[in-house]
């Protein structure tokens, strides 16, 4: 489908986005001659160490092709089919991953709570994770946090801090969904360690495919006891990638000057960008706050309506009038004003 005015960038989904330079050209150096397979390769092992360098810790790595097997998976090595897991009624493997989560871990069952922009306290994962008294209830084991949320919004390092504790003290293991931990990265402007493992999170899954790789995500083991049966499930769950250098060469190409993060950063900026301009359109009203790269609000009907019929993309998202714009590594500052304007002129026609 042609872009409006010209241009090539759209709002749907960062997942439209194109494979940023640094990750092509990682790519196009690993397809230089033969290598070995199944991860013995040179590009793996450096991958591997770019990540425990961007963490500042030993920790045990396993590329995968996508996020729904990054989370699935990695809960099935916190899991089994008789526990349950706690997280926000928004998640992805809640709303978005066709049960994979109770499928990878033969059965958890997942406790949720609709809590304010899709971001969990304290004292809702208390009420939850209520450990059972006999055979006949799933036992909490888990907690899986999502940063960036399903609503753009952000867990600071002391929130992330205060609910791996309470999981902890109740038996949970804390994994996290970091589809955009890139973007929450750039967004606070931490450490990458400040949002996992020193604040508690034992697995994460790092997201690569929605800041400028062409797929590929790494679960992340802080605790590796966890991960000692890894590599079987990845196995078993079809994720493990013969020609391994190609998963893992986009992470060397992002992640060795900080690409990574200049990325994510451009895409939040751009969202930043289109918030200010919505937010002085009359009528318009923004459904949570614009931390990362995501733009969530509420217009009216017709408006939707005339901006779609322009050709703009994006997704209607929390009911028929709340829509989400996402912007991406590659969104241009020209794209914004484009589809400002088109939103403009619809909500004063």
């Amino acid at each position: 489908m042609k872009a409006p005015r010209g241009t090539s960038s759209q709002f749907a989904s960062d997942n439209w986005s194109g494979i940023c330079p640094e990750a092509w050209a990682a790519l196009a150096a690993a397809n230089a001659g033969h290598a070995p397979s199944y991860g013995s390769d040179d590009w793996t092992t450096a991958a591997t160490a770019a990540i425990r360098s961007v963490f500042e810790t030993e920790c045990e790595v396993f590329m995968v092709f996508n996020g729904t097997a990054a989370n699935s998976l990695a809960l099935s090595a916190l899991c089994r089919g008789t526990d349950a897991i706690v997280c926000h009624a928004n998640a992805h493997i809640n709303v978005d991953e066709c049960g994979a989560p109770h499928f990878f871990s033969g059965g958890a069952k997942l406790l949720t709570a609709d809590t304010p922009h899709a971001k969990l306290t304290v004292d809702a994962v208390e009420r939850l994770a209520v450990t059972p008294h006999d055979v006949h209830s799933a036992r909490p084991r888990a907690l899986s946090l999502t940063q960036a949320t399903e609503l753009g919004t952000l867990y600071t390092p002391l929130e992330m801090w205060d609910l791996a504790e309470c999981a902890h003290a109740l038996g949970m293991k804390v994994h996290v969904d970091g589809a955009r931990f890139a973007n929450a990265v750039a967004a606070l402007g931490c450490a990458p360690a400040d949002l996992a493992w020193r604040a508690g999170v034992d697995v994460l899954s790092f997201g690569g495919t929605k800041n400028g790789m062409q797929f590929g995500e790494a679960v992340v083991f802080f605790d590796a006891g966890l991960a000692e049966e890894f590599g079987r499930k990845r196995m078993q769950g079809g994720q493990l990638a013969s020609k391994m250098r190609f998963l893992a060469a986009p992470w060397v190409g992002v992640l060795e000057d900080g690409a990574w993060l200049r990325h994510a950063a451009h895409a939040n900026a751009m969202a930043t960008r289109l918030a200010t301009a919505v937010g002085e359109l009359p009528g318009a009203r923004l459904l949570a706050p614009v931390q990362a790269n995501g733009v969530f609000v509420e217009l009216p009907q017709p408006a939707i309506d005339a901006v779609r019929a322009k050709g703009w993309q994006f997704y209607s998202f929390v009911g028929a009038t709340g829509v989400r714009f996402m912007c991406s590594w590659d969104t241009t500052p020209a794209s914004i004003d484009a589809i400002a304007a088109d939103l403009r002129a619809a909500m004063n026609s």
